[in-house]
């Protein structure tokens, strides 16, 4: 049986994102992201339900995100669910959380985003960026020549 593990996510940032090294060297960003969920409710009331998320990213994404991302900042993450599980040491009781390891991003918003803290960055951000941004505009085609007004006559039914 085939296997899916796949998590698509569009929110804001809820603190600057933390980046570590680990004593082997590799860099590793965890932020929080915040998922809005607007729907009506039985009474036909308008309720928004928002989801608190926590990601991590590893390596050069991790880096470019930490760089160019603040609190409050849009952002695009594709990734897959983590499961972990461990005994508090104060308590003894077994913990758990459900987190996202990030595998793919993107920047939302422009430079200059209100939102967005920071604004938008260079398409250095690892592969993510650069691979998903549509290509640029070209400029619009120069316009058909004018038709002429006997195009009748020449339709053969």
């Amino acid at each position: 049986m085939a296997n899916l593990n796949r998590v698509l996510l569009i929110g804001n940032l809820t603190r600057d994102p933390e980046l570590r090294v680990t004593p082997k060297g590799s860099s590793i960003c965890q932020f929080g992201l915040a998922v809005n969920r607007t729907f009506k409710d039985g009474a036909g009331q308008q309720r928004e339900e928002t989801t608190f998320i926590d990601i991590e990213a590893w390596g050069r994404q991790g880096e470019v995100i930490s760089k160019y991302c603040s609190k409050g900042r849009p952002l695009f993450v594709e990734g897959r669910l983590r499961f972990d599980s461990w005994e508090d040491k104060n308590t003894g009781q077994k913990r758990s959380k459900l987190s996202v390891v990030l595998e793919n991003f993107q920047f939302i918003g422009g430079r200059g985003d209100e939102q967005g803290g920071s604004g938008g960055a260079p398409a250095e951000g690892g592969s993510s960026p650069e691979r998903n941004s549509p290509p640029p505009r070209q400029p619009n085609p120069a316009p058909a020549p004018a038709a002429e007004d006997n195009l009748d006559e020449d339709v053969p039914f």
